[in-house]
């Protein structure tokens, strides 16, 4: 299992959850499964979404990722 975090805009779109626990192998499975638990709102979300996993970028979707990782979901933030 993986924690996810989401913030700002995904959180939104999650319908508030700021974290949860979701069994995934990748960054694909992951968004999937949440794209099917959450809804189009959220799928939209993730497409524009950086990863980050146990702290660190990841921008390779087909990543194997390590049970018991942390996942936090970042959309794109507005400003500079």
């Amino acid at each position: 299992m993986l924690q996810v975090r989401y913030f700002a805009g995904a959180r939104t779109a999650a319908g508030g959850v700021r974290e949860e626990s979701v069994k995934a192998s990748s960054l694909d499975e992951l968004t999937a499964t949440l794209s099917e638990r959450h809804g189009e709102q959220l799928a939209v979300v993730l497409k524009a979404a950086s990863y980050l996993v146990d702290g660190l970028a990841c921008h390779d979707r087909q990543a194997a990722l390590t049970a018991g990782a942390t996942v936090d979901v970042l959309p794109p933030f507005a400003g500079g």
